[in-house]
């Protein structure tokens, strides 16, 4: 070999690839949301996935979607942005770059633009219609913090564990 690889993943791929990952982590029966963190210098500082906050139990907290609220995962399941914004040690997460599977709701865009971060680059935007992603939109257009859906590339990646 001459040269270098040609095939690598470029970066996006890579921290798509990334929160799509740990989308995976998630218990979540109907969905399964990662995001992943990054600085400017494309560094992964956080990332998080979706799920009930630590000690509540996945086995004792409800995952239905619908009924008595105190009875469905509302509630209490806590979103991948946010916990990435929360299990971030490191300081400050101004001018980062937001990787995520799901466009971010209402909540989670008010603590992303709180926390700093200035992009959000998403890979699905099922609940585009629904008020709390246009509530999303409306506040990081207000904000600053652009956003634009991440463009597939076809690749397939396998990972034998």
């Amino acid at each position: 070999m001459t040269g270098k690889r040609t095939d690598y993943l470029t970066w996006d791929e890579y921290f798509m690839g990334v929160a799509m990952l740990s989308a995976m982590r998630s218990k979540d029966p109907n969905t399964q949301v990662g995001a992943c963190i990054v600085s400017g210098d494309n560094k992964i500082l956080s990332m998080g996935y979706n799920g009930f906050p630590q000690g509540c139990s996945d086995d004792e907290f409800p995952w239905r979607r619908e009924g008595d609220p105190l009875e469905n995962k509302y509630f209490y399941s806590t979103h991948s942005e946010l916990n990435a914004i929360l299990n971030y040690r490191g300081g400050s997460l101004e001018g980062a770059k937001l990787y995520v599977s799901l466009f971010p709701c209402n909540e989670c865009a008010k603590a992303i633009i709180q926390s700093g971060i200035k992009e959000v680059i998403y890979d699905c935007n099922k609940y585009e219609d629904t008020t709390a992603v246009q509530a999303s939109m409306r506040m990081f257009d207000a904000a600053g913090v652009r956003y634009h859906q991440y463009r597939r590339t076809g690749r397939r990646i396998e990972i034998e564990f």
